[in-house]
C-alpha cells in the first residue's frame, strides 16, 4: 500500500488540491450568497469557474510544488503554494477579457484566498500527522538539548531538530550574548539567557548535550564559550566555523564532537598560497617519509598546486600505500606520482632515485620521533635520523636540488632527550650545507606539538576516554604548544618559498597549552565529570621528557617575515672542520650498537644537548 502511495504520490497530491480548490469555491460561493447576501447566480457561471480551477492546478504543477518532499517544508515551499495559485487567477482574468466571460470578481478573489490557504493547511496538517506517527504521539524523547546562538544557524538546527526524522535531539532552550533576543523564541523554543549563564540553566533544565551554533564565531570568544560549557557535565557539539561548512548538508550533520583545535584560544594560521603555487608549480617534489602524518599532508597539498611530479619514498609500504590511492582516486590517476619503497639511510638506495627523477625540491620529513622509543634505542635514532638528514642533504647537493627542507621540532631546542638531540643535529646539518659553495637553498622548519599526528596525545585521550578511562598524564604541570597538521604544512611550504639558505623557521604557536587542563576538558566535553567518571592518572615524566618545550634557543635571535606568524631565527655558524669528523664519528659508532657511546658521542655534537635521565 504504502509502495503504491510513493509511486503515485505526486497524482494523489493534485487530486487533493483539486478536491481543496472546489470546496474553496463552494465556500466563495457561500459567504457571497449566504453571509454577505449578494446573489451571485451559481449554474451560469460554473464552467468559468472549474477554468479558474483549472488554471491554479497547472500553475502549481509549473511551480513544481509536486516535487516538494513537504514533510520537510520551508516558508519558500509554502510561498511557491501561493504564487501558483496568484498565477492561475491571474490568468483565468486574462481569460476573461479576451472571452468576455461573465464572473463575479468577488467569488474569485474569495476563491484564490481560500485555495492558498487550503493548499498550505493540507500540507501543515500533513506534516504533522507524518511527525505525530513517527514519534507515536510522544514528544518527550531525544536529548535534552541546549542551543547557543539565536541566529540563522541556531534557527535552521532547531528546525532539523523538531522535523527529522527520528531526530535525538530534542531543543529545550537557546542562548545568545545579544540581549536583545532574550525573551523571544525560535519555533517554540525561548532564548533564556546568555552563555556566561549557561552551567546554571544546563543544571536547572536537565540539559544532556550542549550544541553550540555559531558557526561565524571567532576562536577567543570560541574558546571562552567552550570554557563556560566545559563546566558542565553535558556533551559538547560544535558547528564548524564558516569557512568549513558544507553549504549543500544539513547543518545537524555537520555539528561534530569538539576537536582539540576548538580549545587552541587562537585562529589557525593560514599561509598565502600564491607563494606555495610558485614553489610547487611545475616542478618535481620529492617527499621522503611520504607516507607519514606530516607527509602524507605535504604530499596532499603539494598535489594540489600542479607539480610536474610527485615522488613519495617512505620504507613502510602500507603508509606509502594509502596515499598513494587517496591521491590517485582525488585525482583520477592524472596526477604524475612515483612512488619508492626505501630507507633514506641507504645512501646508494636513495642516489639511485635522486638520478632517476633529479628532484627539484626535496621535503625531507623521514624520521623516527617518539621520545621514548629512542631513548630505548638511541642509535636507531641515529642511523635514521641524522645519517638519513645527512644522506638526503648530500644527494640534493649532488643533483643540484633547488630548495631543500627539513622538518624539524621545537624539541631540537635545549634538547634533554635523543630524539630531540638529533633533530637539533639535523638542523645542524642543514646549516652545515647552507654554508658550502652550492646552488642548492637549505632550509629547517620548527614547530610544537601536531595535533593527530602519529604519537599524538589527542587520539590517546580520546581512545582513554572511549574505553572509560583513565587517562594517564605524565606531569600536572606539562605544558606543549599545539597546531594542526594542516598549519605545519602550509608552514613548510611557506618556508620553502621564504627560504634563501641557512634559515630555521618558527611558528608563533600562542599560548602553551597545560596537558592536564587539556585532559580534563576533553573529559567534560564528552559528557563526563573529571576523577568521578573518568579517572586522571599521573604516570610521571618520560624518559627524555621535558615540563615544557622551546622554540628559539638562547642564541638565535628572531626576524620577522611578511607573515606576522612566521619568524626566521639567525643561522649559527657551524664550524666545519670539527662538525664533520664529529658527525662521522657519531654515525661509525650508532653501527656499533653501543648505547652509552652513542648518547656520549651525540653530546660531543650538539652542544646544547642536556640529556635527562629518569630512573623507573
Amino acid at each position: 500500500m504504502l509502495n503504491f502511495i510513493r509511486r503515485r504520490r505526486k497524482l494523489i497530491l493534485l487530486c487533493v488540491d483539486f478536491a481543496t480548490i472546489i470546496i474553496a469555491t463552494i465556500l466563495a460561493f457561500f459567504v457571497t450568497n449566504v453571509i454577505m447576501d449578494i446573489n451571485v447566480p451559481i449554474k451560469e457561471m460554473s464552467g468559468a469557474y472549474f477554468l479558474l480551477m483549472a488554471y491554479m492546478l497547472v500553475c502549481l504543477w509549473f511551480m513544481r510544488v509536486y516535487d516538494n518532499i513537504w514533510r520537510y517544508a520551508v516558508v519558500a515551499d509554502f510561498i511557491g503554494c501561493c504564487i501558483g495559485v496568484i498565477s492561475g487567477t491571474v490568468l483565468f482574468y486574462i481569460t476573461v477579457l479576451i472571452f468576455r466571460f461573465i464572473v463575479s470578481d468577488i467569488i474569485v478573489v474569495l476563491t484564490a484566498l481560500a485555495s492558498i490557504i487550503g493548499v498550505i493547511m493540507t500540507r501543515v496538517c500533513y506534516s504533522y500527522l507524518y511527525r505525530l506517527l513517527r514519534t507515536g504521539g510522544v514528544h518527550d524523547e531525544g536529548k535534552r538539548t541546549l542551543i547557543v546562538g539565536a541566529g540563522d544557524a541556531g534557527n535552521k538546527i532547531i528546525s532539523e531538530m523538531k522535523t527529522g526524522d527520528g531526530s535525538p535531539y530534542r531543543p529545550i532552550a537557546i542562548v545568545d550574548d545579544d540581549e536583545s533576543k532574550h525573551g523571544r523564541s525560535i519555533m517554540g523554543i525561548p532564548v533564556i539567557g546568555s552563555t556566561k549563564e549557561i552551567p546554571r540553566y544546563a543544571e536547572e533544565k536537565k540539559i544532556d548535550i550542549i550544541v553550540i551554533a555559531i558557526p561565524s564565531v571567532g576562536s577567543e570568544d570560541r574558546k571562552r564559550i567552550l570554557s563556560i560549557c566545559s563546566e558542565t557535565v553535558c556533551e559538547v557539539k560544535n558547528v564548524p566555523y564558516v569557512h568549513e561548512l558544507l553549504s549543500d548538508c544539513d547543518l545537524l550533520g555537520q555539528a561534530r564532537k569538539i576537536n582539540i583545535e576548538d580549545l587552541l584560544g587562537r585562529d589557525v594560521v593560514t599561509m598565502t598560497c600564491e607563494n606555495s603555487k610558485k614553489l610547487i608549480s611545475e616542478k618535481v617534489c620529492m617527499v621522503t617519509g611520504g607516507g607519514g602524518s606530516i607527509g602524507s599532508e605535504l604530499c596532499r597539498q603539494i598535489a594540489a598546486y600542479n607539480p610536474e611530479k610527485l615522488v613519495i619514498v617512505d620504507i613502510y609500504e602500507n603508509n606509502a600505500y594509502d596515499i598513494q590511492q587517496e591521491l590517485w582516486i582525488k585525482y583520477s590517476r592524472k596526477l604524475n606520482l612515483d612512488v619508492h619503497i626505501a630507507s633514506v639511510r641507504d645512501v646508494d638506495k636513495m642516489r639511485k632515485i635522486f638520478a632517476e627523477i633529479k628532484p627539484d625540491i626535496v621535503f625531507h620529513a623521514a624520521a623516527h620521533k617518539h621520545v621514548p622509543l629512542m631513548e630505548n634505542d638511541p642509535e636507531e635514532a641515529i642511523k635514521n635520523n641524522i645519517r638519513g638528514t645527512y644522506n638526503c642533504a648530500m644527494l640534493a647537493k649532488e643533483f643540484g636540488v633547488s630548495k631543500f627542507v627539513l622538518v624539524s621540532t621545537d624539541k631540537a631546542v635545549n634538547p634533554t632527550n635523543v630524539m630531540g638531540a638529533t633533530k637539533r643535529c639535523c638542523e645542524m646539518i642543514v646549516q652545515y650545507f647552507s654554508q658550502q659553495k652550492t646552488n642548492t637553498e637549505y632550509v629547517a622548519v620548527r614547530f610544537g606539538n601536531v595535533l593527530g599526528s602519529n604519537g599524538s596525545v589527542i587520539p590517546l585521550f580520546e581512545r582513554q576516554i572511549s574505553e572509560g578511562g583513565p587517562i594517564t598524564v605524565t606531569h600536572p604541570d606539562i605544558i606543549r604548544y599545539f597546531m594542526t597538521i594542516p598549519e605545519a604544512v602550509n608552514l613548510i611550504l611557506q618556508a620553502g618559498a621564504m627560504a634563501r639558505g641557512g634559515e630555521i623557521f618558527v611558528l608563533d604557536m600562542g599560548e602553551p597549552v597545560k596537558i592536564l587542563s587539556l585532559a580534563e576538558n576533553l573529559i567534560r566535553l564528552h559528557g563526563k565529570e573529571p576523577y568521578v567518571d573518568i579517572d586522571i592518572k599521573f604516570s610521571g615524566l618520560r624518559p627524555g621528557e621535558k615540563l615544557f618545550e622551546e622554540l628559539l634557543m638562547d642564541e638565535e635571535g628572531l626576524k620577522k617575515t611578511e607573515n606576522k606568524k612566521i619568524f626566521i631565527g639567525k643561522q649559527i655558524e657551524i664550524e666545519s672542520d670539527a662538525f664533520v669528523p664529529l658527525l662521522e664519528d657519531l654515525i661509525a659508532t650508532a653501527d656499533g650498537n653501543d648505547s652509552d657511546a652513542v648518547v656520549d658521542k651525540l653530546r660531543a655534537v650538539v652542544p646544547t644537548f642536556n640529556h635527562v635521565v629518569i630512573n623507573r
